[in-house]
């Protein structure tokens, strides 16, 4: 193992326990040499919370945190919403969440936590409401030297990447509900290959979030386990595809059981069922 992998190992395993400490579950979103802990934030406007931040790099680096609006689509991808076009949820929840520093220059190996907290106005109705924190790395600054010709006919752009992670940040106000029917599962071939197929209807005033596991009697293990599936108020269901091995293709046939289940750090709780045969 070399110097950079076990700087690396060490910095992870002492951002886990920082996060820990501060109450976070332990998934935690990487880009880059960022690391950010937890990936989805609940708060329900009596008290705040933390977001840990860590340099795994070997150099110092510096992140902006803003606050963005994004809207799932049907396939489950979020696509961003200018705030000019932001309905009234939206522009209540971009008014309610607090959150310090929004500038953070992080050494190598060096986790910070970013404060944050909602204050939701007093004739707020009852309802969910979500942004996304947005943590972006800013480029440091090159040199100009002279050393380029004075004469060229080509002219070169060279781009720097900016690299970010997004989590959302999820208000629940007043007394929420939701209810979730898994519908149509089918193996269906694409061109990057066989994917099961799904449809997953939700109803109430809040999201869900969980994993699919999908269980054939006769076999010890599952199928299938997909994790981190959300199902975003603005819809009233999302196709899910999830992509499989030849193996998993193989036993997605007969009978077969699928779950919808909480995250097992949020207790693993069952949201959803139904029993299907394939084949």
């Amino acid at each position: 193992m070399t110097i950079a992998s076990m700087r690396r190992l060490a910095c992870s395993a002492a951002f886990v326990a920082m996060a820990t400490t501060f109450g976070a579950p332990a998934p935690a979103s990487a880009q880059g040499d960022l690391l950010v802990a937890p990936t989805r934030v609940i708060l329900d406007g009596r008290r705040g919370t933390e977001v840990v931040l860590s340099n795994i790099g070997s150099e110092e680096a510096t992140y902006r945190i803003g606050l963005e609006l994004r809207r799932m689509m049907e396939n489950g991808r979020l696509v961003p919403v200018e705030k000019t076009d932001a309905n009234d949820t939206e522009e209540a929840a971009l008014g309610m969440i607090r959150y310090a520093p929004r500038r953070i220059v992080l050494p190598p190996g060096q986790p910070q936590s970013v404060r944050l907290a909602a204050r939701p106005g007093a004739e707020l109705p009852d309802g969910e409401y979500r942004v996304h924190m947005s943590f972006k790395a800013i480029p440091k600054p090159r040199q100009i030297t002279d050393t380029a010709p004075q004469e060229t006919e080509n002219v070169s752009i060279q781009l720097t990447p900016i690299y970010g992670v997004t989590i959302p940040i999820i208000v629940r106000y007043g007394k929420l509900e939701a209810q979730v029917a898994i519908t149509q599962p089918r193996v269906v071939e694409s061109e990057e290959g066989a994917q099961l197929a799904l449809t997953m209807s939700r109803a109430g005033d809040s999201s869900t979030y969980g994993e699919l596991i999908v269980t054939k009697p006769g076999l010890e293990d599952p199928v299938v386990i997909s994790r981190g599936l959300a199902i975003y108020p603005e819809l009233g269901s999302r196709e899910v595809r999830i992509p499989l091995t030849e193996e998993q293709k193989a036993n997605l046939t007969g009978q077969l059981r699928f779950e919808y289940r909480e995250m097992p750090e949020a207790g693993g709780g069952l949201i959803a069922a139904v029993d299907a045969r394939l084949g």
